[in-house]
């Protein structure tokens, strides 16, 4: 297996994509995004090595975000190759019409809630334009948590790890000596995967997030190949690092309340983030409401219409807490 690296324009750092080119299958985990340089890179890379866009009999996705999937399409209209993606991000890749109008749809309906500002949506909503194609979309095939594939010899298992997106699949991979895994966004080297806006239909997504770090420190893996970036060779290290930032995350968003009073969530992400630009204007809301809707479930935060409080009593138990995280999990 080899790592290709390709440049992003818009997201943290630049993506990868996995090549399998050790037998008689040519496979790839993810593409890269869409744009012209990605594309070129990608052809470039696979020449060197000697193959083709034609040459790729199989392509697992890790999820439906288009700095993943962009190149699927053009891949199999070269060669017809078979594109692999959970179910729960099938439609989005498959370039559904209906599923792309009920996600703007959704991201309306919590763009309004979170309180984001008018000039704000109107820059994310030119950004997530909808299908991230340029032609048509490729044909998918759905996979389920737990699926198993054999790639040239080597096995892979699919494991559903939702919070990031609703669809987000990392694959692992064993050959008796390493116990290794590809992770797609849901676990970075250097940033913190966001969660609660890059995909919106994720419910309890900060919840479902720390469930995902969990699978991944019990899977105890010697190695992890991230969507983005280096590899990471201690994935537990690293997933119980983005828990406490969590953690701490969520001590702040009470502070937080504690200090400003009631609020939206739009006046909770300035707090934490300042002023935001690009694909930020998502995320920064986006990751508030995760941990506001997370301490709400949790008794310690009460929401009245677009407004968070802290609920009676929570305010005491801050001032004792003084330095201590609030607990998660």
């Amino acid at each position: 297996m080899e790592r290709i690296e390709l440049s992003n324009r818009a997201f943290e750092g630049d993506n990868n994509a996995y090549l399998f080119n050790d037998g008689p299958e040519t496979v790839l985990v993810d593409t890269g995004d869409w744009l012209e340089g990605s594309e070129g890179q990608l052809r470039q890379e696979l020449a060197a090595r000697d193959i083709s866009f034609a040459d790729v009999d199989r392509i697992f996705l890790t999820h439906w975000h288009g700095d993943h999937i962009g190149l699927a399409s053009t891949i199999q209209r070269t060669g017809d190759a078979t594109v692999y993606v959970h179910s729960a991000d099938t439609a989005l890749v498959a370039g559904d019409e209906d599923a792309w109008a009920e996600m703007h749809d959704l991201q309306e309906k919590y763009f309004d809630q979170w309180n984001i500002p008018e000039e704000g949506q109107d820059v994310l909503f030119g950004l997530m334009d909808g299908s991230p194609y340029t032609e048509d979309p490729p044909t998918v095939t759905p996979i389920e948590d737990g699926d198993t594939f054999d790639i040239n010899g080597t096995e892979i298992r699919a494991v559903h790890a939702p919070g990031h997106a609703a669809g987000l699949c990392m694959y692992e991979m064993s050959d008796g000596d390493s116990h290794e895994v590809f992770t797609g966004d849901a676990l970075l080297p250097q940033y913190t995967p966001n969660v609660g806006g890059a995909d919106v239909r994720v419910e309890r997504p900060l919840e479902k997030y720390l469930e995902t770090l969990q699978k991944i420190i019990d899977a105890g893996y010697d190695r992890a190949w991230p969507g983005h970036r280096d590899p990471i060779d201690d994935p537990t290290a690293r997933a119980e690092h983005i828990m406490h930032h969590h953690e701490e995350r969520s001590w702040r968003v009470l502070d937080a309340l504690r200090r400003l009073g009631p609020c939206d969530v739009w006046t909770v992400s300035a707090d934490l983030f300042g002023d935001l630009e690009h694909i930020h204007i998502l995320h920064g809301p986006g990751e508030s409401y995760a941990h506001l809707e997370h301490l709400e479930r949790d008794g310690v935060v009460e929401r009245d219409g677009n407004e968070y409080r802290l609920a009676e009593g929570t305010e005491a138990d801050l001032d004792e807490l003084d330095e201590e995280y609030w607990p998660l999990v």
